[in-house]
């Protein structure tokens, strides 16, 4: 991350009039603040810590913040470049625009032109048959591997491009992403696809697969802990559950292949943690306060029985899964997601919270109610993060 996003945000909260906006923001700029030697912090967790405060800015109807917050999701998620960045940053401040852009943008449009003809050239002579489809295709390949060209130190002022590369990368980068906690996914592989060492040890399968598995436990293992940290803690928010688990999703079983982008499905609902199951359909995952919640059991005729606090939580997941049934042809059609076979998972308070209550007394008050309900299931945090525990030890 960089100085102009830094000051895009500053400014962002200068525009902001309400608190709990001020203060989502102030959590973006804490988070690219915390790195390492005064070093800008980037990653997954600043684009979640942008999305809630985009989401705060929409709540109160602040939309020239939500359009500066947006306009820095799309920089940090790379749907808009540096220079595009920091000129709608310049605009805002002084509505001025950057002359040398348009010099550098002229000069490139001309070389990268007239590159792409020089290589459509030499592929019509060495393939005279190619079919218009497959010459578009190796263009795009070509590209691609652009990306990654390397400057040989045995050829002062030329540059080289590997075919393949581009290909390794995509595949190294989704893994990162998705499996590892690397910042910057992108350039993590760019870095090990034009290293040779790094390419030897992906070429050995058997290495490649232990580094990795490795790496992804350790990750896992690093999760879980700021997962049961955040759920004991006494001033933790929803909006504090939620950042971990989104960051977490592997916590729910290896039932699911990740989370859905989409959050509001249905007018009027935005579900906490919509996620999709192996067979094309949506679990939806309900959380509500952990330390923070009132009692979850009371004593009933010599038993525990779930309180208010709970039954209240089934119903909202209720509520959701009787709107996604009613709009499952308009979601499926606007967004591929299945929504007939929907369920739902209640996450609810904590042990801790009845110290004088055997914690088996708490799960089998909610398993005798999870009984009664066949799509929507309750679990404190404490038996969600023990049940990932149970699944991580095994791994390893």
């Amino acid at each position: 991350m960089d100085w102009a996003l830094e000051r895009q945000i500053e400014q962002t909260d200068k525009q902001a009039q309400s608190e709990d906006v001020k203060t989502a923001i102030a959590a973006v700029l804490r988070h690219i603040r915390s790195g390492r030697h005064g070093n800008r912090r980037g990653g997954r967790e600043l684009v979640q810590c942008l999305e809630i405060a985009r989401l705060r800015a929409s709540e109160e109807n602040e939309w020239h913040v939500v359009r500066l917050l947006q306009d820095a999701l799309d920089y940090c998620e790379g749907r808009a470049l540096k220079p595009e960045f920091e000129e709608r940053f310049l605009l805002f401040q002084d509505g001025k625009r950057n002359e040398n852009n348009l010099s550098y943008i002229r000069r490139f449009f001309e070389l990268m032109l007239r590159y792409t003809e020089e290589r459509g050239r030499e592929i019509l002579v060495n393939q005279p048959n190619i079919t218009p489809n497959d010459f578009l295709g190796e263009l795009v390949s070509l590209t691609a591997d652009g990306q990654f060209a390397e400057a040989p130190d045995d050829r002062p002022g030329r540059y080289r491009i590997v075919r393949g590369r581009a290909e390794m990368a995509l595949w190294l980068e989704r893994i990162f992403r998705n499996r590892i906690d690397i910042e910057d996914s992108v350039e993590a592989a760019r870095s090990v696809v034009v290293s040779p060492d790094a390419l030897a040890i992906l070429a050995d399968e058997d290495r490649a697969q232990m580094v990795l598995r490795a790496a992804e436990l350790k990750r896992h293992a690093a999760g879980l802990d700021e997962v049961r940290r955040v759920a004991e803690d006494s001033i933790a928010s929803e909006s504090d559950l939620h950042r971990v688990l989104r960051e977490n999703i592997w916590i729910f079983g290896g039932r699911y292949l990740g989370a859905a982008a989409e959050r509001r499905l249905t007018a009027g609902n935005e579900l906490d943690i919509p996620l999709i199951r192996a067979d094309g359909a949506l679990h939806v995952v309900e959380l509500k306060r952990s330390m923070r919640a009132r009692a979850l059991v009371k004593r009933h005729r010599n038993a525990w029985v779930p309180t208010a606090e709970v039954h209240d939580a089934v119903g909202q997941a209720i509520n959701y899964l009787v709107s996604l049934d009613e709009d499952r042809r308009e979601i499926r059609e606007k967004f591929g997601i299945e929504t007939r076979r929907a369920s739902a998972l209640v996450l609810v308070g904590h042990p801790k919270l009845h110290p004088d209550i055997p914690e088996e007394e708490i799960n089998d008050a909610l398993r005798t109610l999870n009984s009664h309900t066949s799509r929507v299931e309750v679990l404190t945090y404490k038996d969600l993060i023990d049940s990932a525990e149970r699944t991580l030890k095994g791994k390893i």
